[in-house]
């Protein structure tokens, strides 16, 4: 079928600015929630269609990823109508038993608008069908064995970026130097060479990534690959709940307008431009740029958040002189920052 004709209406038309306001203008909570889960969708387009259509009458707002191998989502639920959405995704047989991460730190404004997008993955691998089975996966331990296993002296491998990983980890662990999980798969495999038969542990932010690298593990010949149960939002609830010694150190970065969510009082990183401590995200206010970089709020104000001389420059610049420096102006994009 015709993607164009399968989604037809079935998706935001507000600009930002009005977004903005909308969300401002509420009077109720909300509460923030990821979820994933691997399994055969037969039919995304339709599986996004139904999806979309319910959730925007519940005025749920997000980002959701739909692939022929699962979902993976994350999403801001009004707090009123969280029954709904709860009784409405788990009518779907597919759906009926995927777990709930709930946020950490919440201010309801994790998300602008309802975005339900078809992706031929639910998280970007570069991986051939043939170098994994998700149906064979690590053994996934809660925050209590996570932390004997910890105290053991296992491996311990950080399965996320290198941007996520400076502000907040936990203490001992492999950290890929990567932008992109794609990336990370092989450079993690080339790390632990030797330690087939050691114990692994894995950890991401909500477990979806875990999921498929200690599938792609164990296809390599590991023999004891585990991963933890819920990643770092459920860690972080669990320790809480149950009294356990916390033994990540500072912020969990998420993919929402909050960028992190403290998870210990440990400040482990620097301000990217004077150094420093400091672990809060933000991206260049030059959007030609929009560079993600770590800026103290003293920087802020000295560079206009901007990342560096050229993005303030063409910030401040009249409009009739834009044209001509996005000429000669070097902008870094991206998400590694390299000081001017």
């Amino acid at each position: 079928m015709d993607p164009n004709s399968k989604n037809k209406g079935l998706y935001n038309k507000l600009g930002p600015e009005e977004l903005k306001q909308r969300l401002a203008r509420e009077t109720f909570k909300r509460t923030t929630v990821s979820f994933y889960k691997y399994v055969i969708i037969d039919d995304p387009w339709a599986m996004r269609n139904l999806l979309y259509e319910k959730w925007d009458q519940l005025n749920c707002l997000g980002r959701i990823y739909i692939a022929n191998e699962g979902i993976n989502a994350q999403m801001s639920v009004p707090d009123h109508r969280w029954d709904d959405f709860e009784k409405h995704l788990r009518s779907i047989s597919l759906f009926k038993d995927v777990p709930f991460k709930i946020a950490v730190e919440d201010d309801g404004k994790s998300f602008l608008k309802l975005q339900v997008k078809v992706r031929k993955q639910i998280v970007a691998d570069g991986l051939q069908p043939t170098e994994y089975d998700v149906t064979n996966v690590g053994q996934h331990l809660s925050a209590k064995e996570w932390n004997e296993a910890l105290n053991k002296g296992a491996t311990v491998v950080d399965m996320r970026n290198h941007y996520e990983s400076e502000i907040g980890h936990f203490e001992g662990a492999l950290l890929p130097d990567a932008e992109t999980f794609k990336e990370e798969l092989p450079e993690i495999l080339d790390k632990l060479k030797g330690k087939e038969n050691d114990k692994i542990l894995l950890y991401c932010t909500g477990g979806v990534r875990c999921e498929k690298t200690s599938a792609y593990l164990k296809h390599h010949g590991f023999s004891d690959v585990n991963q933890l149960l819920g990643g770092i939002i459920d860690y972080s609830r669990q320790v809480s709940t149950q009294g356990l010694e916390n033994t990540f150190k500072g912020k969990n970065f998420v993919f929402d307008n909050r960028l992190g969510e403290r998870i210990s009082d440990d400040t482990i990183s620097h301000c990217h431009q004077c150094g420093k401590p400091c672990d809060s995200h933000t991206n260049c206010a030059n959007k030609k740029c929009n560079l993600l970089f770590i800026q103290c709020d003293d920087c802020k104000t000295k560079h206009d958040g901007c990342c560096g001389d050229d993005c303030q420059t063409y910030l401040l610049a009249p409009p009739k002189e834009k044209t001509e420096l996005e000429k000669r102006l070097v902008f870094k994009r991206g998400k590694r920052f390299h000081k001017a």
